[in-house]
């Protein structure tokens, strides 16, 4: 098969080819300016909701909830935004290109946390969702389990391009639907009362912060993942931009709904409240908004099972070379789906608790990593890396990145006495301040300057003989993938 200069990875409307390999430049399309509506579609969903349900809980009014909400949104969005800048810039999927902090096969030390979140996050979808549907509609909680499974992992299948797509058209549908609900609740037409408790406390107003700035970190393993078909020429300031208006804006926005939710109607469900209000406005406008927040619901676990398909090639490749195809793409899919579609049919709502706790962790484990590779990018080695040798245990970064992997433990260590997870474990300087979870600030902070420090010693400029071999390497990559699928590898390392 031959395509032209400017072609995409796929046939328009087919299955994407393209895994953790490189993306050459006449297979790079999309505007900057899509990257916006994408991510605001990834938080604008009634999980995001239940974020504003956090500080109510704990006794805090609906005003110090939505500015702990905005503060924290504002804050862990930065750390994503800048993530995304990479996929432009590099053409790689996220956790290959940390491979240049961690090293060819150290990086699957990192690579356990994000597939547990990807799992984790798809699981608790899927239960919430289908209790929330039985409670409203009566409907099957195993229908429910396989047929958002199945879109799901089809959405993950076809690809960046579709998922892009898919994302847009529900944007459009579900911005009306809110901003009616919105503007319904301002002008007292969305039920609710006046309530009669809340106020503040600087634990339940930390809480809210650390909550809402935690919930966008999550979203730094994978975000490049979904950039990095934009024309190497991205600015990546716009990048940056584009994504943290997006995020932030329907989180913040779906974080003050649900403290609404919370302290006027006492809501402790997300799309149970989103059923109440909406059928308050008029009868059958909860219906059609719940599921709305469905389907945004289905788009991300699509999002969720692609980056996962991305880890699981990128530790299979890290334990032994492998031809990324597509075949392998469809097959590594398949398999994740099957497995968060039999934990969710063997998962209770009573056990969402255990869930949400173990995610927890899983975000203690990916901070500290999110740490290392924005310093790593920004500040030592500045964005200019050897693609080529991200692909070989012999290059430049070598098996074994010493310094992130002496970085990361460090940092994760350090977070242990702050740990806080409900009804399970407290660390000692967590209940000195109260039971406020700042361990992943720690985190940050810790691994950050642990890695600064260590990449003193870290010759940059003997690299530059690499990047600039590797550049001439890649530049010569012009070849398309065939119909089988089968994309042509990167050029080998010189010796």
């Amino acid at each position: 098969m031959t395509q032209q200069s400017g072609s995409h990875a796929a046939p328009r409307g087919g299955i994407e080819v393209r895994s953790i390999d490189y993306v050459p430049e006449h297979e790079r399309h999309g505007k900057v300016r899509d990257q916006g509506p994408f991510w605001f579609l990834g938080n604008f969903q009634f999980f995001t909701i239940a974020i504003g349900f956090i500080g109510p809980s704990m006794g805090l009014s609906l005003g110090y909830t939505a500015l702990a909400g905005i503060i924290g949104i504002l804050f862990g969005t930065l750390f994503m935004a800048f993530h995304a800048s990479q996929g432009a810039e590099l053409g790689l999927p996220q956790m290959i290109q940390s491979r240049a902090q961690f090293g060819y096969r150290g990086v699957a030390m990192v690579l356990i946390g994000t597939l547990f979140t990807f799992v984790g996050f798809n699981v608790v979808d899927v239960v919430l969702m289908a209790s929330g549907l039985h409670g409203i509609f009566g409907w099957s909680p195993v229908v429910i389990t396989v047929v958002t499974s199945l879109i799901g992992m089809l959405l993950a299948i076809y690809g960046h391009d579709w998922l892009h797509r898919v994302f847009k058209w529900i944007f459009y549908l579900s911005l009306p639907l809110y901003l009616i609900l919105s503007i319904a609740i301002l002008m007292g037409g969305a039920g609710g009362k006046v309530p009669t408790t809340g106020g503040f406390t600087w634990v339940a107003f930390a809480a809210q912060i650390a909550a809402s700035a935690s919930y966008n970190i999550t979203y730094a393993p994978y975000v490049s993942d979904y950039s990095r078909y934009l024309p190497h020429h991205t600015p990546a300031r716009a990048i940056i931009a584009s994504v943290f208006w997006g995020a932030a804006s329907s989180a913040i926005w779906l974080i003050v709904l649900g403290a609404w939710l919370a302290t006027r109607l006492g809501a402790s469900d997300g799309l149970v409240a989103l059923y109440s209000s909406g059928n308050a406005v008029f009868h059958g406008f909860g219906a059609l908004i719940a599921l709305s927040s469905i389907a945004a619901m289905v788009a991300t676990m699509g999002l969720n099972a692609y980056s996962g398909m991305l880890t699981v090639v990128t530790a299979l490749d890290s334990l032994r070379k492998i031809q990324p195809t597509r075949t392998l793409r469809v097959v590594v899919i398949v398999a994740l789906t099957m497995l968060w579609g039999g934990i969710a049919l063997a998962t209770s709502v009573n056990a969402i608790n255990m869930l949400f706790a173990a995610l927890t962790i899983m975000l203690y484990l990916l901070v500290p990593w999110t740490a290392v590779n924005l310093v790593d990018y920004f500040y030592v080695r500045r964005g200019r890396y050897a693609i080529t040798h991200l692909f070989t245990p012999n290059g430049i970064y070598g098996a074994w990145g010493r310094r992130g992997l002496i970085a990361y433990t460090v940092g994760f260590v350090a977070t242990i006495p702050f740990f806080v997870l409900p009804e399970a474990y407290s660390g000692p300087i967590a209940k000195l301040i109260g039971g406020v979870d700042i361990g992943w600030l720690v985190g940050l902070l810790v691994s950050g300057i642990s890695y600064y420090a260590l990449s003193r010693s870290l010759d940059v400029v003997a690299e530059e003989a690499a990047i600039q071999s590797s550049e001439w390497a890649l530049g010569s990559l012009t070849a398309v993938p065939s119909s089988h699928g089968e994309g042509k590898p990167l050029p080998a390392v010189p010796a």
